[in-house]
């Protein structure tokens, strides 16, 4: 999933968001209620997990602010105030669920997931299918057939981006920043292996080659 943490206190957004990654997701991070919005508006999220008390920009106006633009990115707010009224007044500025700090990260990440298979009206994705493979994005499974693929959570993160990307070719400069949060080339192979091992995931034993090198410019996956 990609998600958007929104929250100004520096060591608390450090651990969402090193928890998030290391589960698999591409997360981008605002500090202030401002530069929330601006994201929340011009980029797509699976999910935006928002602190209530921001600078810049209270945490239920940035939702009041996305509902009344017609955006309805499943929102999980999170906030030191746990009396009734305080959670009522955030689900009540259209807010999807409500948790409270501190929390544990087990359950955020529960709540994420129930929020997603509510699916926001129907507009969320919750499975990639390409031809015959398909990821499921809430179990993170992949089968190819009736073949069930076990990958590591880096394999899966590069495989739902060339998925989400699907009869396009896909960069190396693209994957070193969707998929590694690369922002400049680190000059190593680490693309190179990563794709092998997972060209020999979801390509041995099958007749048809899904994932395929595109020399000079890329990657591409598409059906078999």
């Amino acid at each position: 999933m990609k998600l958007l943490v929104v929250e100004d206190d520096r060591e608390a957004a450090a651990f969402l968001v090193k928890g998030l990654k290391e589960s698999g997701h591409t997360v981008d991070h605002a500090a202030d209620g401002r530069d929330g919005l601006m994201l929340a508006t011009t980029e797509r999220f699976d999910a935006i997990i928002l602190d209530r008390m921001l600078p810049g920009m209270d945490g239920l106006a940035i939702v009041a602010a996305l509902r009344a633009s017609d955006n309805h990115t499943p929102v999980l707010i999170l906030s030191a105030l746990d009396q009734v009224d305080d959670r009522v007044r955030g689900l009540k500025a259209g807010g999807d669920d409500y948790l409270t700090k501190p929390y544990a990260f087990s359950e955020l990440m529960a709540r994420i997931e129930s929020l997603l298979r509510r699916g926001a009206g129907g507009k969320t994705e919750t499975k990639l299918r390409v031809g015959e493979l398909e990821i499921d994005l809430l179990a993170r499974t992949v089968r190819r057939g009736a073949a069930e693929i076990e990958l590591l959570p880096r394999e899966f993160r590069l495989l739902e981006y060339l998925a989400r990307n699907a009869g396009h070719v896909v960069t190396r400069t693209m994957l070193l920043e969707q998929v590694w949060d690369y922002h400049f080339d680190p000059q190593t192979n680490v693309i190179d292996v990563h794709i092998s091992r997972l060209r020999q995931k979801i390509d041995k034993g099958f007749m048809k080659p899904m994932l395929h090198t595109v020399r000079g410019a890329g990657y591409c996956l598409k059906a078999a």
